[in-house]
This record gives C-alpha cells, structure tokens and sequence, in this order.
C-alpha cells in the first residue's frame, strides 16, 4: 500500500494498492496523478528515488525530498 500523508493535518489524502507481484515504483505514479500536489513538498523513501517520479513531482508544481540509498550509488556518491 503507498500512501499520501498530510503530517501537519494529520490526514491521510490517499492509497493505492501495490499490484501483486510488483512494488511501489508502479502505484507512485497512480497516487501522484490524484493529488493535488501544487506547492507542496512530497517525501518519498529511497524506493521512490526515480528520476521519471521527480520530473513528474515537478511538472505537478510541487518539490520532493528522496531519500537516497547504495541502490543508486552514482547520485549517493555525487551527494556525499
């Protein structure tokens, strides 16, 4: 299940259920595409970390923090 949590209201905005047999890359995008995301900073843990995710993250008006991890050790790298 991925989820849309807004923390200051404490309200959940929405979820999408992860397909069988996939994960959260393919529901991230279905939830994205329902919320309103203008203004707004998106937190998405390092399984999110895609550059197709932030680009759209953007193009929505919003800004995101992803948490990277040794999965993408280029950009970990270049971070450090």
């Amino acid at each position: 299940m991925v989820s849309a949590w807004a923390n200051t209201n404490h309200l959940l905005l929405g979820q999408v259920k992860v397909d069988d047999k996939s994960n959260e890359i393919t529901a991230i995008p279905k939830l994205r595409e329902v919320l309103e995301l203008t203004g707004c900073i998106v937190t998405i843990d390092a399984m999110g970390c895609q550059t197709e995710i932030a680009e759209k993250i953007i193009k929505k008006g919003a800004d995101y923090i992803l948490a990277v991890k040794g999965n993408q050790g280029l950009l970990e790298e270049g971070i450090r």
